[in-house]
């Protein structure tokens, strides 16, 4: 286990302001993210954006997550916080994102100096600052990104004949008892020819997929369909999704298709062992909760998922923060397996590559401990002119390795689309 805080943090507290901010209803926040560290957590036009770095705390290894919240605790406890708006992302916010595994990976969790939000028609700014309140910042519409040049694809760490190999090697495993469910990744590598600038694929993923949460923190970034925990004023939710099947652009075909997903064997097997391991995970959190019987059809662009909205009343949100319910709840069947020690365990020796913050906890949290934190899927890391993509499959015991290929190939589309320029 290593911490690491910035020099910032240690030059003092944090000072901290939100003010209303009168902006028109059409401003996209995207469009005023400039490329100063820039972080997102957007949905159907909402949520926050934010750029510079104020303080940070870097985590690694099985604490990774209590360190982190250790930080979040202290650094709260000596800010000082001017809250003029009072609503879900205003005052003191930090945007993280947390690794897979305890090893290998690194984790973060960053305040920044500037941020944006929105909720319905009402915009705030937050400055962060050190010994006193500086006047806001200026926010203006930033320069826009440059798009991607060149890039060319490449297999990672595995082509797609030894991944299939792989994913037999866990339907045998599944088949001889080992274990019930298996969620095995793979990567592609895209390289151009300069760097990339994540502003550009936000906002074309963005632009997309406005039902999923468009992220980016510390080089990762994506569009989720999946929520892994929100925590709002004592209410707590969850989406979980698993078993999928890929759209043909037909809309008949795809009603069919969502038809057939529904009444799925397979599909509703794996589903239920990720909506059994998040109402166990949240159960000793929670005075009630609500599972659903059966799963909906959750239809986006590219695929449809089974998805069940599990929802709950927390007891004890004064001692348990957002992020030690996403702690709780990761790595949850629908990222990990079932039963979870196995499965990671095989993913470690079989899945070939290194995770990284892939299927890890991404997202916000206040002071108060109220956030939303994501799954990062349908996700990437960029690093100068390299974006590693990653795409993850849930095996079980009737499996086809072709079959979960091709979802695999389906699950890399909205981040290979978005970085191809117009």
């Amino acid at each position: 286990m290593t911490t690491s805080a910035t020099p910032r943090d240690e030059a003092g507290r944090l000072v901290v302001r939100t003010v209303s901010l009168d902006l028109p209803a059409e401003t996209s926040l995207l469009d005023l993210l400039p490329a100063d560290a820039p972080v997102s957590w957007l949905r159907r036009g909402e949520g926050l954006v934010g750029w510079g770095v104020a303080a940070e705390v870097r985590t690694s290894g099985p604490a990774r997550f209590s360190d982190a919240a250790k930080w979040w605790t202290e650094t709260t406890a000596r800010a000082v916080v001017r809250d003029e708006v009072d609503e879900p992302g205003t005052g003191l916010v930090a945007f993280g994102s947390f690794a897979f595994a305890d090893e290998p990976g690194s984790s973060v969790l960053s305040v920044p100096s500037v941020v944006v939000g929105r909720r319905g028609d009402r915009f705030w700014l937050t400055t962060v600052s050190r010994g006193a309140i500086d006047h806001p910042a200026t926010v203006a519409l930033a320069d826009p990104p440059r798009p991607p040049a060149g890039i060319v694809f490449a297999d990672g760490a595995l082509d797609g004949e030894r991944w299939m190999g792989v994913v037999a090697d866990a339907v045998a495993r599944i088949n001889a008892g080992e274990l019930e469910k298996v969620v095995l990744a793979r990567d592609l590598v895209a390289t151009g020819q300069e760097d990339v600038d994540v502003r550009w694929p936000l906002r074309r993923l963005a632009e997309g997929y406005p039902m999923c949460w468009t992220f980016h923190v510390d080089g990762l970034f994506g569009a989720t369909p999946e929520m892994l925990v929100r925590r709002e004023r004592g209410l707590v939710t969850s989406r979980v999704l698993a078993g999928t099947i890929r759209r043909t652009g037909d809309d008949e075909r795809d009603l069919a298709l969502a038809a057939h997903l529904a009444r799925s064997s397979k599909d509703l097997e794996e589903h239920e062992y990720a909506v059994r391991s998040v109402a166990d995970a949240l159960d000793p959190h929670c005075s009630s909760m609500n599972v659903p019987e059966a799963p909906f059809v959750l239809h986006l662009p590219n695929v449809m998922h089974l998805a069940t909205d599990v929802a709950g009343v927390v007891h004890d949100s004064r001692t348990v923060s957002s992020l030690q319910l996403a702690e709780a709840l990761h790595p949850s069947a629908a990222v990990g397996g079932t039963p979870t020690p196995t499965a990671t365990a095989l993913i470690s020796e079989i899945e070939g590559m290194d995770r990284g913050r892939y299927a890890g906890p991404v997202g916000w949290m206040d002071a108060a401990g109220d956030g939303e934190w994501g799954i990062g899927l349908r996700s990437a890391e960029v690093s100068g002119p390299t974006v590693r993509l990653f795409a993850g499959c849930g095996i079980v015991g009737d499996s086809d390795p072709e079959a979960e290929l091709a979802e695999s190939q389906a699950k890399f589309v909205p981040v290979r689309d978005a970085l191809v320029a117009d």
